[in-house]
């Protein structure tokens, strides 16, 4: 009686070890996908599906939606299988599963290969052609050119990398709209000078470990001055670019002051952290860093709320 006991007891445990086991396995592939950059993916694709015109079914956006977040993860699973070498000798990406031996660069690549590949062809299917060649060419565009030619290349490899990033809310825009217009262009360029400031101010702290692994980030090449200084060039070209959907009618008044007023916010912390000295350099890069990721998601959601106020004010009575 008292070892059939035990052996019960056993199994159990065994059983609760399995299980916790698959948990943490699940979790290690769940962060190969990045899952804060796939949600920001996400809200942006999501606002330019919304302030398309045209008329899409909830379900299939939801379903559209799904593919481009499915899509960007695979992107990110490939780059993180491309970059496991480097990620090993940076402290900030040594706990990656791959380089913490959680999950074999196989298995990345498979599950990566698996997940870009069934989001476009999902895409595609569910939604049109056009909004899953865009999302293909994405994918494209951020493993093959900038994770695998120009990452290690040069330090522009943000910059131009960075139209990878930029195009969620052009694919969004499509899939409902069926075409691009100015809009979702003015939307990508947002975007695509967002970036530079964004990754550049993270990079500032990082620079020590990206001259390790040989990555010629910007602060490495051409130094932290120059560096401080591009932040400011692109946050002052971004405040510009941000007031574009006022200008043109695009968005609303709600839009317009939320852009300037976080637009003018980006320009001082930008102008601080190009003013900073050693002793005050990294609070100021870390401040430029955390506000432009609010920024950003900020600006996408007034012109949410810009477009859900003209769809009310132009509602029948």
């Amino acid at each position: 009686m008292l070892l059939a006991s035990r052996e019960a007891n056993l199994t159990q445990l065994s059983r609760t070890v399995g299980l916790r086991r698959s948990y943490v396995r699940t979790g290690d592939f769940v962060l190969l996908m990045k899952p804060r950059v796939m949600s920001l993916v996400m809200f942006t694709a999501l606002v330019g599906l919304l302030v398309a015109p045209g008329s899409l079914d909830p379900g299939h956006g939801l379903i559209a939606l799904l593919c481009i977040a499915a899509g960007a993860g695979g992107a990110a699973v490939l780059n993180m299988w491309y970059d496991a070498d480097i990620d090993a000798v940076m402290s900030r990406t040594a706990t990656r599963p791959i380089p913490s031996g959680r999950v074999s660069r196989a298995q990345a690549l498979v599950f990566g290969l698996m997940l870009a590949s069934s989001a476009t062809g999902l895409l595609g299917f569910m939604s049109n052609r056009f909004a899953a060649a865009l999302l293909a060419f994405t994918i494209f565009f951020y493993v093959v050119v900038y994770t695998i030619w120009l990452k290690r290349r040069t330090p522009q490899n943000i910059v131009i990398g960075g139209a990878a990033g930029a195009l969620p809310p052009v694919i969004g825009w499509v899939v409902s709209a069926g075409q691009i217009g100015v809009e979702p262009l003015i939307l990508f360029l947002i975007i695509f000078l967002w970036t530079p400031a964004h990754f550049w101010a993270l990079s500032l702290n990082h620079a020590g470990e990206y001259a390790r692994a040989g990555v010629p980030m910007l602060p490495v090449v051409a130094g932290r001055a120059e560096t401080k200084k591009q932040i400011l060039i692109y946050s002052i070209l971004l405040m510009l670019v941000s007031a574009v959907p006022w200008v043109v009618g695009f968005a609303g008044a709600i839009y317009g002051a939320i852009a300037a007023t976080f637009g003018a916010t980006m320009i001082l912390l930008a102008a601080r952290l190009h003013k900073s000295t050693c002793n005050t350099e990294m609070s100021a890069a870390g401040r430029v860093f955390a506000f432009s990721i609010v920024y950003l998601f900020v600006l996408f959601a007034a012109l949410l709320a810009d477009a859900a106020v003209m769809h009310l004010s132009t509602r029948p009575v």
